[in-house]
């Protein structure tokens, strides 16, 4: 894969007025927080093999995240994951209860976190004051130092201290939290075999 040209800067960009509004929203509650960040801009990154290009130039593991649904498509999640680690909804329906997970459309996505695909990011809950959606997060997520993920556009990425993440920033979207374990790829593979 061919290295994406990134810019690595400190804060909000200079042209933050010249970005659309959910990037704009996602710049101003980090600065009302008060959260230091790291940002890269780049091309659009709507695949996590592209955000692997990134987390070289970023040094942060970018998350995967992923917006769920019930089969009655009355409940929704977003899940943040390790990039690398296959999704396998089984595993998730299971650690929460409910019957067998399926993505959320484009629509959904749009009018339940204002963000398009290839977007989405945990910044998406600031859009969503009603609290429809739950947010999952993988264990292995919160042991990362730091956490990358975009600001509801995929042309920038931000690296956000893990204990910022988990202090002040989950706390300021009043969103329920729930951690699960999800089994690796390998372990799944061994649960099969047996």
């Amino acid at each position: 894969m061919t290295c994406i040209p990134t810019v690595i800067e400190n804060g909000a960009p200079t042209n933050a007025s010249e970005r659309t509004a959910r990037e704009q929203r996602c710049y101003t509650f980090l600065n009302r927080l008060g959260i230091p960040y790291r940002r890269a801009d780049h091309a659009v990154a709507a695949t996590m093999e592209i955000c692997r290009e990134i987390e070289k130039s970023l040094g942060c593991p970018i998350c995967k995240n992923l917006l769920l649904t019930n089969r009655q498509q009355t409940d929704f999640y977003l899940l943040l994951m390790e990039g690398e680690k296959v999704f396998k909804t089984k595993y998730l329906s299971k650690a929460l209860g409910c019957a067998r997970l399926s993505f959320a459309t484009d629509e959904q996505m749009q009018a339940l976190v204002d963000v398009t695909p290839g977007s989405l990011s945990v910044l998406g809950l600031l859009n969503d004051p009603e609290q429809r959606v739950r947010l999952v997060i993988d264990k292995p997520v919160l042991e990362q130092a730091e956490i990358g993920f975009h600001p509801c556009m995929n042309t920038s990425t931000l690296a956000v201290s893990m204990g910022d993440f988990t202090g002040t920033i989950l706390p300021a979207l009043r969103h329920e939290v729930t951690v699960v374990e999800l089994p690796a790829e390998d372990a799944q593979t061994e649960q099969q075999g047996t």
